[in-house]
């Protein structure tokens, strides 16, 4: 049997109009969506799917918009006969996976998640952090850099590492555009400043995970049926407790990417399923392991298209 793998996107993966193809279409999507309304308050359909931009793009609508988007994908493909014996999500994907592998509820996903992103923006004042894609340089050459700009009260450090050639780092402003400036003369290739309104894994994060932490411990957890990796650690976790432990550590550290697309290989992953908005892990893990087969689902042709490659026809 061939071994598939699903994962789950992260900030910088949605987009207006995300989800609303399977909304209009479908009943079970739509159900989700609504009760995902009902546990916020508001309507998060219609900035989904009508923006503006800039209000899908504040962290505390953009993480529960992804989670609702690719629970969707994740129940049609189900319904489809489709499912996975692994699963890992890139940051705010983590717990998407953990609600699709029965460690969370969903209206518990969506609740936590909203409250993450309200405590991930309310941690930093906008403008004083912010973080930036270093392309071309090692990690190890990257780490030197950040440790040569850092001082107490100016820090940057790694935050997201996607790939052997590609790691975010994050922290303050300042902090952030000098490693970025010292990093090209090290050798990278590209320095991109990110659209982000804070500096998303890093120490300067601390405020939110200890009030997420409160918040993590009044939830639910139980143990998964299959298993999920780890942002922390790159590795598989089964226990429900192991799974609310992750979700804190993994505010202030760094998301080991890399490592987890190697797990997958490592685990005899042979196929890779994206699911949600956009197609960001699915481009890295085909980078990474040209042997592993890619598909992403997030409407009803991408669907279809996917389907019609997994079931082999």
């Amino acid at each position: 049997m061939v071994k598939t793998a699903f994962v789950f996107p992260g900030q910088g993966s949605q987009f207006v109009g995300m989800g609303k193809d399977f909304y209009d279409h479908v009943p079970s999507a739509r159900e989700l969506m609504e009760e995902a309304n009902d546990v916020l308050g508001y309507d998060l359909a219609s900035i989904c799917f009508n923006g503006p931009e800039e209000t899908l793009r504040l962290t505390e609508n953009t993480q529960p918009a992804l989670l609702v988007h690719s629970t969707m994908a994740l129940k049609i493909l189900r319904e489809n006969g489709i499912d996975s014996v692994v699963a890992a999500g890139h940051s705010l994907g983590e717990f998407s996976a953990l609600v699709a592998a029965g460690a969370l509820q969903f209206k518990d996903a969506v609740r936590l998640v909203r409250l993450r992103g309200q405590f991930m923006q309310e941690a930093v004042p906008v403008g004083v952090g912010t973080m930036a894609a270093i392309i071309g340089l090692p990690i190890e050459s990257l780490q030197e850099v950040c440790d040569q700009v850092s001082i107490e009260s100016c820090i940057v450090q790694p935050a997201n590492l996607n790939s052997p050639v590609q790691t975010v780092i994050a922290g303050h402003k300042e902090a952030v555009e000098q490693a970025s400036a010292k990093a090209l003369e090290a050798g990278a290739k590209k320095a991109v400043p990110l659209p982000v309104s804070a500096p998303f894994h890093s120490a300067l994060m601390k405020p939110a995970e200890i009030k997420l932490q409160k918040e993590l411990e009044k939830t639910e957890f139980c143990d998964l049926s299959y298993p999920v990796i780890t942002n922390i650690e790159a590795k598989p976790i089964t226990k429900g407790s192991d799974a609310r432990a992750a979700l804190v550590k993994q505010v202030c550290s760094p998301v080991r990417w890399s490592e987890t697309m190697q797990v997958l290989v490592d685990q005899g992953i042979e196929r890779v399923v994206e699911l949600g908005s956009g197609k960001v892990l699915s481009g890295l893990i085909k980078r990474f392991n040209r042997d592993i087969s890619c598909y992403q689902v997030g409407d009803r042709e991408s669907l279809s298209q996917s389907l019609t490659a997994l079931n082999g026809n």
